[in-house]
């Protein structure tokens, strides 16, 4: 029986209860402009968390039409989580992709993007939106050996609350989220001071702060965090600055030989700093300003002990060409300052709500490496990826009078970035540039990529005597446009392209009972193409092949049907709470680079180009089920997904869905104490779930991972957390760090995961 098949199986077990509980209270109404206000939250009772994110509203979790994850601050600070894979490491959904780094300087980028961003369901990279504070995260890149990730865009240490929206997120925000979307809350002064009806449930103080440390065993990192908020009538301020070094990721792999044919992780040194300032101002009552700066840089560097080849035995010689050494040096960063302003008058006639933010923001990455050879020419490369992007987003809420009961959301969005790429190399007097190319090179031209759009969506309260109806329907258009310079650009013809997108989406809850719920979604997604699909021109004349532009590129879309039904039942002693959602996702025209002429000499090269080709189709159930009695919580989240893709009308298995898994936790709080442990099986990738290839593809094994935390909370402000991941020190490999490996791979242990790793932290509150 497959984890989802036994899930159901206990759902269904639970449905003459769910009939017969008529005791239960009801539950809040959801958060509207008309609602009253929430009450505050007890030991006793545990309100659903709240999402922004599904409809640019504030609304309940169990009131949206689609399935969200909301990850609390006290849930991050618990988890230890150094970045998003090891935060999302137990969600049955979602899985975030960090290969280890066994790249080589022209040839092959295994590792080399860091944490390269996450899968939601089965897509994966720039198809699932990743927004901070509303503002959209530099997207990845891949050209050649340049390899650019977003995970490590994104610093938790500043962060106050994560979602995960699963479904096409583009009637709300626009291009991108063809599969969900991604979203962080920075911290804010009232996180730290508490405020009546504020973020944090702390009692409200002038001033106040804390100093977290911790230390893992994963990568035999340390981290030291501050942060510093304060408040004098109607301003406040928090300055929060943070540091984190440390070394490789561990793995199951152990041999240590300094060649190809190592299995250990390579050397890894890395320092991480983040800064992240606030400054708020109430003007009156009804209107506040902000303003946020926020900066941070990573570095890392790699002796690439993978890349060298192995040495002959004596008396032979290596060959000229053979790799003795090569060693990188990465750079990422980013830093955004935006201003804010926020009215909100829930007795004004009009307009009750509204927000406005103004945002630059600069991202970029830059790639070095050297390549030490036996006799020929010593190599470098130096590639550099940038995004700096200006932007303005506004948001207005009202609730007009008249028969319908309804909450109306409607905006604008706007933001011109400037895309730039580069490929050099630095070489020393016995270097030599690389075969049939030229340095520096632009593997696309720097681009303005503008992109505009208007929303509208309204959330209708239909009260009835067979329960409450909650319509949201909501409608988006959105204008893109790619104006290139050419200034510098040897690839080839530059095109320019714009397009136009209309996303609708229609949402229902229905509200038969306290205790049960159906709802559903249909909405639509768009992707507009990027600078370098557009004009992705290279030319190697002494390898036969070159690539051109494209000035037809349609969009990637995204429909998707989403039902679901949620339910709640007082069950043994204590409540049980579940959700249980089908979805049908179906892409069409993905972009994908192919053959388009040419026969591979240096006369007739081979033309490679971007074009609209693929489809796919993703469908797949999830259960999400929790239990709370007391001191006791436990909760279990199972996934099945299943994914095929259509080219040249070929149907083909979708590589990036992940096998079934099933999440267990419990979690036990007594007093100052506060014991969890979490159990993730993943089911072993058919071979028939793969894609075929030659040789065919590495297919791991089923695995289960046992994680065991701990909460002590020593005495007022002062807290322990330790974290023991994979306690039992399996070995195993996940499928999203191994895909692409063959078979026959002799250095397969080099992906297992990590085995047992201890995670402490100290946090004292002031």
């Amino acid at each position: 029986m497959t984890p989802v098949a036994l899930a159901l199986v206990l759902a269904w077990g639970s449905l003459p209860r769910l009939a017969t509980a008529q005791n239960l209270p009801a539950p809040p109404a959801p958060a509207t402009a008309a609602s009253a206000p929430r009450p505050a939250a007890t030991a006793a009772t545990r309100l659903p968390a709240l999402t922004n994110t599904a409809t640019r509203t504030e609304r309940r979790v169990d009131e949206v039409p689609a399935t969200v994850t909301v990850v609390t601050a006290a849930a991050l600070d618990a988890s230890g989580a150094r970045d998003i894979k090891d935060l999302f490491r137990n969600e049955v959904d979602v899985t975030v992709r960090a290969a280890s780094p066994r790249f080589g300087l022209a040839v092959g980028t295994s590792g080399r993007a860091g944490v390269e961003g996450i899968n939601i369901r089965g897509l994966e990279g720039n198809q699932v939106l990743m927004l901070v504070d509303g503002i959209r995260v530099p997207g990845s890149f891949s050209f050649g050996a340049l390899a650019t990730g977003r995970g490590d865009y994104l610093a938790l240490e500043a962060t106050a609350g994560a979602e995960i929206l699963r479904g096409p997120a583009s009637t709300s925000f626009g291009s991108d989220g063809l599969a969900g979307a991604l979203s962080l809350r920075t911290l804010t002064p009232a996180d730290v001071l508490g405020a009546a009806g504020g973020a944090s449930h702390a009692p409200a103080r002038d001033i106040g702060g804390f100093v977290r440390l911790g230390g893992s065993q994963l990568d035999d990192s340390g981290l030291v965090t501050g942060a510093v908020a304060g408040r004098n009538g109607a301003w406040e301020g928090l300055l929060l600055l943070s540091h984190r070094q440390g070394h490789e990721t561990d793995s199951q792999g152990r041999n240590a030989a300094l060649d190809s044919t190592r299995t250990a992780p390579n050397p890894v040194d890395y320092e991480q700093q983040v800064l992240l300032a606030q400054l708020g101002w109430q003007a009156t009552p009804a209107h506040r300003l902000g303003a946020t700066l926020e900066a941070l840089q990573r570095r890392v560097t790699t002796e690439v002990y993978s890349a060298r080849a192995v040495p002959p035995a004596a008396p032979a010689q290596p060959a000229a060409t053979a790799v003795i050494d090569l060693d990188a040096r990465d750079r990422t960063e980013r830093q955004r300052a935006s201003l804010q302003h926020a009215y909100e008058d829930l007795n004004a006639p009009w307009v009750q709500k509204a927000q406005t933010r103004l945002y630059v923001q600069d991202g970029q990455t830059r790639q070095f490496a050297a390549e030490d050879r036996a006799s020929a020419a010593d190599r470098t490369r130096d590639a550099r990826y940038r995004e700096r992007v200006l932007g303005l987003s506004t948001q207005l809420e009202s609730t007009p009078a008249g028969t319908l009961n309804q909450r109306l959301s409607y905006g604008l969005d706007w933001s011109r970035t400037r895309i730039t790429a580069v490929r050099d190399g630095t070489p020393n007097p016995s270097a030599a540039p690389p075969f049939g190319e030229v340095f520096p090179a632009l593997p696309f031209p720097d681009t303005d990529y503008e992109l505009t759009g208007a929303f509208v969506q309204s959330e209708i309260e239909t009260p009835g005597t067979a329960g409450r109806l909650t319509l949201i329907p909501g409608l988006r258009y959105d204008h893109y446009r790619l104006k290139p310079d050419p200034t510098g650009y040897t690839g080839g013809a530059v095109v320019s392209l714009a397009g136009d997108a209309l996303t609708p989406r229609l949402g229902a809850v229905w509200r038969l009972s306290p205790q049960l719920a159906p709802y559903a979604q249909w909405s639509q997604g768009f992707r507009a193409p990027a600078p370098g699909q557009v004009n992705n021109g290279f030319t190697n004349v002494a390898s036969g092949y070159r690539s051109i532009g494209n000035a037809n590129l349609k969009p990637e879309k995204a429909r998707s049907l989403e039902v679901g039904l949620r339910g709640a039942t007082a069950l043994a002693g204590g409540r049980a709470s579940w959700q249980l959602a089908a979805y049908d996702n179906r892409c069409r025209d993905f972009i994908s680079q192919e053959t388009v002429g040419g026969s591979g000499s240096a006369a007739d090269p081979t033309l490679f180009q971007f074009i609209n080709l693929a489809q796919a189709r993703i469908r797949g159930l999830e259960l999400r089920s929790e239990w709370q009695g007391g001191p006791l919580t436990l909760t279990l989240a199972s996934a099945l997904t299943r994914g095929t893709s259509t080219r040249n009308g070929l149907e083909e298995a979708l590589d990036s869905v992940e096998p079934a898994r099933t999440a267990l936790g419990l979690r036990w709080t007594a007093g100052a104490w506060q014991w969890q442990a979490d159990v993730l099986h993943a089911q072993a990738k058919a071979r028939s779930r793969v894609r075929g290839t030659t040789p065919p593809a590495f297919t791991p094994e089923g695995y289960t991972v046992l994680d065991l935390g701990l909460r002590w909370q020593a005495a007022p402000g002062w807290a322990v957390t330790a974290q023991l991941n994979n306690a039992t020190d399996a070995t195993y490999w996940r499928w999203s760090d191994v895909r692409g490996l063959p078979d026959n791979s002799a250095v397969k242990d080099a992906y297992t995961a990590p085995g047992r790793h201890l995670q402490l932290a100290l946090r004292h509150d002031f």
